[in-house]
C-alpha cells in the first residue's frame, strides 16, 4: 500500500515537472483548437485589411472612436487651403482672366474708406480690403457685423500672416480668413441696444518698418451721419493697441482758447492722413459749420497718444502699405495657354493619385499576406512542436522527457541558425557578383570614353 501511494506521489511529481515544461497532449483537441484560433485570427486579419482598403478615404461608415479620433481639433494655422479652379464650360472657347496689379493703400493720404455692400443686411458680416504690410509678411483687414434687432454695425480687425514661398501677388490671392489670427487686434463695442449707430474700423496705413499701423473709428448712426472719427494705432512688437483720442481735446482746447470756438457745439471732425516715421501720426481736422468746410489745421500725435500739437506746415506723409486692385484682363493667348496646362495638370495629378492609391492598396495586401504567412507558419511550428511533445511522451518518461526535448529543440535551433547563415552567405556573394559586374561596365564605358 505504501509503494502504491509512493507510486501515485512520483508519477504526480513527473506530471508537474512535465507540465512545467511540456504541456501534455490531450488527445486531439489541442490541435483541434489551435486551428480554430488560426481561422479566427486569420478571418479578423482578413477583416482588418478589407476596412483599411474601403476607409482609405474618410466615409461617412466609421466608429465612434474613429469619428473622435477625426474630430480632434487641429491648428487653422497649419491648414492648406487650395485656391478653387472654376471648370471652363465646354461652351466656351475663351474666358476673360482678371490680370492684378499691386498698389499703394494709402494714396492719396487718408483717401482709404470701407466699403460696405448691400448683401450685409443679408450676410450679417462683410469683409472689407485688407492692407498689406511693406514686407509682404502680413494682411489686416475689418470685418464688420450688422445687427438686425437695431440696425447698428460693430467691427472688429483681423491679421493673416502670409506664406513666405510665394511671390508678392499670390501671397495676397490665396491669403484665406481661415489662417487668421484667431483674436482681433482691434474692436469695436458690441452693444446693439442704441438703435441705428454704426461703429467702423478702417485700416489706414503701416509705419515704414511695417511694426505699426494706424486705424481710424468712425462713430455715428445712420439717422444723423458721422459723430466723430477716433484714430487708433497698432503695434505688433508689444501686441498693444493706443487710443488717440486725445487730439480731439488738443484741438478743441485749441480753438476754444485762440478764438474762442467751442467746437462741442459745431460739426466737425478730423481725418487721420497716415504716418510720418515710424512714431508720428498726421490727421487733418476739418469743421462743418456752413456750405464751405473750415480747416481746422493739420495736427501731428506720437504713435503711443502722446504730445498732440498743430503744425505749420504739412509734414511728409509715408505710403506704406498695399492692397491689390484689378488691371484689366491677362490676353486670351495667355489665357487658354495657361487652361491647357492646367489641364494637362489635373490630368497627371489624377494619374499620380491613381498610381498612388494602388501603391497604398499594393503596400496594404502584401502586409496582409506577409501576416498570414507569418500566422501560418507560427501554426506548423506549434504544431510540429506539439506532436514533438507527443512522440516524446509516448516513448520516453520522467525526466528523461524533458532532456530529451530540450535536447531536440537545441539541435533545431543549430539547424536553424546554420539555414539562415547559408542565406546570408549566398545574398552577400550575390551582391558581390553584382559590383563586380557593375564595376565592369563602368570600365568599359572609361574605356569607350
Amino acid at each position: 500500500m505504501i509503494y502504491a501511494l509512493l507510486g501515485v506521489v512520483a508519477a504526480f511529481c513527473a506530471f508537474i515537472q512535465w507540465g512545467d515544461e511540456i504541456p501534455l497532449p490531450n488527445m486531439d483537441f489541442n490541435k483541434k483548437e489551435a486551428k480554430y484560433i488560426l481561422n479566427v485570427n486569420k478571418e479578423a486579419e482578413k477583416e482588418k485589411f478589407e476596412k483599411a482598403v474601403l476607409y482609405r478615404k474618410p466615409t461617412g461608415y466609421m466608429t465612434v472612436e474613429e469619428y473622435e479620433e477625426l474630430s480632434v481639433p487641429k491648428d487653422r494655422m497649419e491648414i492648406d487651403i487650395e485656391v478653387p479652379n472654376l471648370p471652363t464650360p465646354s461652351d466656351m472657347l475663351y474666358v476673360p482672366k482678371p490680370a492684378y496689379k499691386i498698389v499703394r493703400y494709402n494714396n492719396p493720404p487718408g483717401s482709404p474708406e470701407l466699403t460696405i455692400r448691400k448683401d450685409i443686411y443679408v450676410n450679417r458680416q462683410q469683409n472689407a480690403q485688407g492692407i498689406v504690410s511693406p514686407d509682404f509678411k502680413r494682411l489686416v483687414y475689418p470685418s464688420v457685423y450688422y445687427y438686425p434687432n437695431s440696425g447698428s454695425t460693430a467691427c472688429d480687425v483681423f491679421v493673416i500672416n502670409l506664406d513666405d514661398a510665394k511671390s508678392n501677388t499670390e501671397k495676397i490671392l490665396t491669403a484665406n480668413v481661415i489662417h487668421r489670427m484667431s483674436e482681433p487686434i482691434l474692436s469695436t463695442q458690441k452693444d446693439n441696444s442704441n438703435y441705428y449707430t454704426f461703429r467702423t474700423l478702417t485700416p489706414i496705413d503701416f509705419s515704414s518698418n511695417g511694426s505699426k499701423i494706424l486705424i481710424k473709428e468712425k462713430i455715428g448712426n445712420t439717422k444723423d451721419g458721422i459723430w466723430k472719427t477716433v484714430p487708433h494705432v497698432y503695434d505688433f512688437n508689444t501686441k498693444t493697441s493706443y487710443n488717440l483720442e486725445d487730439i480731439r481735446h488738443s484741438i478743441t482746447y485749441y480753438w476754444k482758447s485762440k478764438n474762442n470756438l467751442n467746437l462741442n457745439d459745431k460739426r466737425w471732425d478730423i481725418t487721420p492722413l497716415g504716418f510720418s516715421g515710424d512714431d508720428t501720426v498726421v490727421v487733418k481736422a476739418v469743421a462743418y459749420t456752413g456750405d464751405v468746410p473750415i480747416d481746422l489745421g493739420i495736427w501731428t500725435i506720437s504713435a503711443h497718444g502722446e504730445k498732440p500739437q498743430k503744425v505749420s506746415s504739412s509734414p511728409q506723409i509715408s505710403m506704406n502699405g498695399y492692397k491689390l486692385v484689378k488691371d484689366g484682363v491677362v490676353a486670351k493667348d495667355v489665357t487658354e495657354r495657361e487652361q491647357k496646362l492646367l489641364k494637362k495638370i489635373d490630368k497627371d495629378n489624377a494619374n499620380q493619385a491613381k498610381k498612388k492609391d494602388k501603391a497604398e492598396i499594393n503596400e496594404l495586401k502584401k502586409s496582409y499576406h506577409a501576416k498570414i504567412k507569418q500566422m501560418n507558419q507560427e501554426y506548423k511550428e506549434s504544431q510540429k512542436d506539439y506532436n514533438l511533445r507527443k512522440k516524446i511522451n509516448g516513448t520516453t518518461e520522467g525526466n528523461d522527457a524533458i532532456d530529451k526535448y530540450k535536447a531536440i529543440k537545441e539541435q533545431q535551433a543549430i539547424k536553424r541558425q546554420e539555414q539562415l547563415e547559408k542565406r546570408k552567405q549566398k545574398e552577400l556573394e550575390r551582391l558581390e557578383k553584382q559590383k563586380e559586374k557593375i564595376k565592369k561596365i563602368e570600365e568599359e564605358q572609361k574605356l569607350v570614353n
